[in-house]
């Protein structure tokens, strides 16, 4: 008797269990699914020292052009910095997806603090608008969260604003690293990215299709 076929019961035993644990785990998931029938726009963050925080944002108002529901991206710090997000949204999904990058740049750039809150505030100003506009199913707000960490704007502002202004059915997306604790706490979905390892500590520069 071959080997092959010594084996071929224990195969077959181990595929009925399988089959079994599977049956019952979508059974499991199948009762649980049921109960999930609310819907409601959330408040979700991307935050921590791993990259992919405005990337996981970008893919989210990539989803909503693909359904042809409309949205908005504010940027807050990035500035006149060219991005592959950005070219394509202005030049093919403008009709679908509102574009405004409102900040000046990294603060280490600027090196000038009145002038980094006085166009945080006017993003802020702008986000709102957006918003409040229920025409819009998502809106974006990238890097929000370094305006929010150096005080530029209050999280206390912020917050209350999307408990009281925000319509029901808009998702509001805020990105960037160190996102602040009663923020993170007002949110209804939060990610953290955690650094494990990064080119940029072996002297690899940020590069098209990549970082922007």
């Amino acid at each position: 008797m071959s080997e092959e076929t010594v084996n071929e019961p224990t195969a077959e035993k181990d595929d009925a269990r399988h089959a079994v644990k599977m049956a019952k785990k979508k059974t499991a998931r199948e009762k649980i699914m049921a109960t999930k029938t609310d819907e409601k726009g959330l408040v979700i963050v991307h935050t921590g020292k791993g990259k992919g925080k405005s990337t996981a944002g970008f893919g989210m108002i990539f989803r909503h052009i693909a359904h042809g529901m409309p949205c908005a991206v504010v940027q807050f710090i990035k500035g006149a910095m060219q991005t592959g997000e950005r070219d394509l949204i202005e030049k093919h999904f403008g009709d679908l997806c509102q574009f405004y990058t409102l900040g000046e740049g990294f603060t280490w750039e600027t090196q000038d603090r009145a002038r980094d809150v006085a166009m945080a505030e006017k993003a802020w100003e702008k986000a709102k608008e957006l918003i409040r506009d229920e025409r819009n199913s998502m809106v974006l707000l990238d890097e929000i969260n370094i305006a929010l960490r150096y005080d530029y704007i209050d999280v206390a502002e912020v917050i209350r604003f999307l408990k009281e202004e925000k319509p029901h059915m808009t998702h509001v997306v805020l990105t960037g690293r160190n996102a602040k604790e009663d923020l993170i706490e007002a949110a209804d979905l939060v990610t953290e990215m955690e650094l494990v390892k990064h080119p940029f500590r072996s002297g690899i520069k940020a590069q098209k299709g990549v970082e922007f």
